[in-house]
């Protein structure tokens, strides 16, 4: 399968390199657009003065368009649309045609008649390029001449990829193959972005960090819809706007849905999956006037099944010990996601924003875990058995809050906006465990050990930022903003042993934790971009004073880190070239703070192959990042993206297992710690390739071969070896007869060292089974194949079915192996394996919608009606 992987991307190059000579746009049809015909989506608006600058109310602005008239086979002025300015002077036309030059027409009583020409669609637009569908025309004085705004540039159809200086935009909404799931889900489909079965993110084998529209996040990928996501943005070297957290990996930003189409609209949605597990949810929006509404909701069931084996060999005891686990575990539960918006247009240039989610989610997992162990002596070995159940129940509700506000200077492009985000929740957990020991397997039991783990936390994450875009020139623009972010995390985890003969549970002071901490992060940037001819450049300064203190409750200890101020200097240089081309040049600075649960010094012993625990003592790590990328975009709009890129470390945290007492049976055992290497490096290559082969398939291809190392220094016990590994991932899609969509996507990993550092958000535990040591250790290749097909419904394809199935040759599988001077270990898991899912969705909606309309005045009706004659 393996064989057929490969062979299948080579044909994807080969394809490649034959379609540049391919005429036409995406999808075959004329000029690049779904049907042959572009959608109308252009939106014109301003300001009427008179020649002393005050508004100008009731005032006519129409718009026509030249066009052959069919009735009389001529071409003429034909009218598109118009509307009568609001008592402040300000007119707002939408829904208008991109495709060709509109006539902008404004008559008033006592004025001389005003007329401009306006196009959305530049001749040539630049490579890789989103243009905004909006135009706002300024201030208009009907007595003087008005220079004409330069036009912008509008694509009809959303490209998959979009690249600019600083990210690459991805749009997943036609990824049918997430469709009812997760934003864990839609990260599988998404280039240089990895994911393992667990739901562990990592991009150039390094976690990233996550944002929704742009903002810090403590939500988890399996608690955001995936019907919510409107696009991806992946920034491998962010610049200086964004938060310097997200180490070498840089970060991830899911862009929420927004509407704001006149009218109302939505879409219901409603799926099962092949254990019974269900998902329902829908969107609403609503436009008029000055309001818009939105509201979103969504539920989903878990019907979750794992199975994972771990066999170790103890080198370091005498006599040695071989130790065979095999467990079998399932959760079912589920969760509910809520978002409810509001925005007030006050003006055409300034929108008040208010929006708030919900987030509540309830899991009863439960295990088996069958351990063997062999103690290895000279004359033989001596086994023995034992079978550990376990029942729990987790818990955790979460609330966030946004205001914002964003105001549009009559200077095309110069903007203030301001934003205050609040998260906060709670979480609980309770889990029993029951193990019973035997001679043998099968036989009778000799003893029994019962202990459980109940916890508790809370969190809040505040985080208020403004940004201020002033464009210099007609080349220049200048972007500066701050931010401030606090955030407390609160965790109290009780370990109990029953004591028969006290028939109760006895707490273990030894293994619990009451443990608070509060991180505070203040930044200010600025960022100044230009270009000269067809060189561009965008250089950028972010400080941050960031501090951390945290303290175990039960004993009062305290631990801090300051950085009072840290620069984190960004720059990127572009030069275009002929035929379509650009060279891109970046360097960054940015940090990775150590998480909560790297932090927490509480001791998970439930797996005694695998305890966990934090280390308060850990420091930040800062990386330095310099990427080099070739960009060309060919005929039919086919892309290929390809990059070098290095990254250096210092003060690596990585996972490490040493040996150390463990505090519930005061014994010596291994445990999986965190510590801070000396520093560590990954230097690659990556290629990202989008085609349109034809107006039925599109594919887009991504490969990364990439070497990393850790330099442990002083620990050499956590030095890891340089290696050589491929990520590779192809997403392909057919447009079939019928009204059939089928879409198939494809992963490969190969050998390849553990994940530096990964990060937990809120409403999860302290690392479990799949905590492994990253700088002893590495992961064994894998791959996996997803298939989804869509069926759509009624003449406007409003109604939807989707069948989708993962992992159809149950090879997504965690496969490790890990060593050191105290063990060998194997390690695998397989979860949800050839999981299928049936969707159903309906889109409904109405454009001008006729509600809470007033009713018109005669004298403003009138003014209009004159200027359309």
């Amino acid at each position: 399968m393996q064989r057929f992987f490969w062979l299948f991307a080579m044909l994807t190059f080969s394809c490649y390199v034959s379609a540049q000579q391919r005429p036409g746009g995406p999808g075959g049809a004329p000029g690049g657009f779904a049907g042959g015909k572009p959608p109308s989506i252009g939106r014109l608006y301003g300001k009427i003065l008179d020649n002393e600058g005050k508004p100008m109310p009731y005032t006519s602005v129409i718009v026509f368009q030249n066009r052959v008239d069919s009735a009389t086979n001529t071409r003429k002025d034909i009218l598109i649309k118009g509307v009568i300015t609001q008592n402040n002077g300000e007119f707002n036309l939408e829904e208008l045609p991109i495709m060709g030059p509109l006539i902008l027409k404004i008559s008033a009583t006592g004025f001389k008649p005003y007329a401009q020409t306006v196009s959305f669609m530049s001749k040539k637009p630049a490579p890789g390029t989103m243009p905004s569908f909006d135009k706002d025309l300024g201030n208009i004085k009907l007595t003087q001449d008005i220079s004409q705004l330069q036009g912008v540039t509008v694509t009809a159809s959303k490209p998959l990829m979009k690249v600019d200086m600083d990210k690459k935009v991805f749009n997943v909404e036609q990824n049918i193959s997430s469709a009812g799931g997760t934003a864990q889900d839609v990260m599988k489909n998404v280039p240089s972005v990895n994911v393992d079965i667990d739901g562990n993110m990592t991009m150039r084998n390094a976690a990233p960090q996550l944002l929704i529209d742009g903002r810090p996040t403590t939500l988890t990928l399996d608690q955001i819809p995936a019907d919510a996501i409107e696009s991806v943005e992946v920034m491998t070297a962010p610049s200086a706007k964004y938060d310097a957290s997200g180490g070498g990996a840089g970060i991830v930003n899911i862009v929420l849905k927004k509407n704001r189409k006149t009218g109302y609209n939505g879409n219901l949605r409603a799926g099962v999956d092949k254990r019974g597990g269900i998902n329902g949810g829908g969107d609403f929006n609503l436009r008029q006037g000055k309001f818009n509404v939105t509201a979103s909701g969504m539920i989903n069931q878990m019907r979750d099944r794992t199975t994972g084996k771990t066999d170790r060999l103890d080198i370091a005891d005498d006599p040695n010990i071989h130790t065979l686990q095999q467990n079998t575990s399932k959760t079912n539960g589920g969760f509910m996601f809520g978002r409810l918006g509001l925005d007030y247009f006050m003006t055409n240039r300034t929108t008040l924003s208010i929006s708030g989610i919900k987030v509540h989610g309830t899991f009863k997992p439960s295990s088996i875990l069958d351990i063997d162990s062999d103690t290895m002596y000279n004359g033989g070995a001596m086994t023995a058995f034992s079978r550990r159940n376990t029942a729990g129940k987790r818990e955790f509700n979460g609330n966030g809050l946004v205001l914002g506000m964003k105001h549009l200077f009559p200077h095309e492009g110069e903007e203030l906006t301001i934003d205050a985000n609040y998260f906060g929740g709670k979480n609980t957990n309770r889990s029993d465990y029951t193990t019973d020991y035997y001679n043998i397997k099968g036989g009778a039991v000799t003893s029994n050990e019962r202990e459980k783990i109940n916890g508790d936390g809370k969190m809040r994450n505040i985080t208020i930022q403004s940004d201020y875009v002033k464009p210099l020139g007609a080349k220049s623009k200048l972007e500066a903003g701050l931010r401030a972010n606090l955030r407390h995390i609160e965790n109290n985890n009780y370990n109990y042993l029953f004591n028969e003969a006290s028939d109760s549970y006895d707490l273990t002071s030894g293994n619990t934790s009451n443990y608070k901490n509060d991180e505070s992060i203040y930044a200010a940037y600025a960022t100044f971009s230009s270009s000269i001819h067809s060189f561009s450049y965008k250089l950028g300064l972010r400080g941050e004073s960031s501090r951390y203190d945290g303290e175990l409750i039960r004993t009062g200890e305290k631990f801090s880190n300051s950085y009072p101020v840290s620069l984190f200097p960004t720059i990127f240089l572009s030069q275009k070239l002929k035929h379509d081309q650009e060279i891109q040049l970046s360097g960054t600075r940015r940090i990775n703070r150590p998480n909560f649960f790297q932090l927490i010094p509480f001791a998970d012993s439930t797996d005694k192959l695998n305890i966990t625990k934090g280390n308060p003592g850990l420091i930040p790590e800062f990386t330095q990042s310099l990427e080099l990328s070739y960009l060309k975009t060919f005929k039919g709009n086919h892309t290929f993206l390809g990059s070098v890129y290095y990254k250096h470390t210092d003060n690596t945290i990585t996972s490490f297992i040493d040996r150390q007492t463990d505090a519930t049976t005061g014994n010596t055992a291994l445990i999986n710690t965190y510590i801070n290497a000396s520093s560590s490096y990954t230097t690659g290559a990556e290629i990202t390739v989008q085609n349109y082969f034809t107006k039925w398939w599109d594919m887009s291809t991504n490969i990364n071969l990439y070497n990393s190392r850790i330099n442990a220094a002083a620990n050499a016990a956590a030095q890891q070896d340089a290696l050589w590994s491929v990520f590779g991932k192809i997403n392909s899609n057919f447009k079939l007869p019928k009204a059939f969509d089928l879409q198939l996507t494809g992963t490969y990993q190969s050998k390849t060292n553990l994940p530096i550092n990964t990060n937990t958000g809120f409403g999860g535990g302290p690392p479990g089974m799949e905590a492994q040591s990253a700088s002893q250790g590495y992961i064994r290749s894998f791959y996996g194949i997803d298939i989804a097909l869509k069926k759509s419904f009624l003449k406007t394809k409003a109604l939807s079915a989707t069948l989708a199935v993962s992992d159809i040759f149950r090879s997504r599988k965690t496969s490790q192996y890990s060593y050191s001077d105290y063990f060998i270990q194997n390690y695998e898991r397989l979860r949800n394996p050839q999981m299928i899912k049936l969707n159903i969705a309906y889109r409904f909606g109405k454009v001008d919608a006729s509600l809470f309309k007033r009713k018109s005045s005669g004298a403003g009706n009138q003014g209009m009606m004159d200027g359309m004659q």
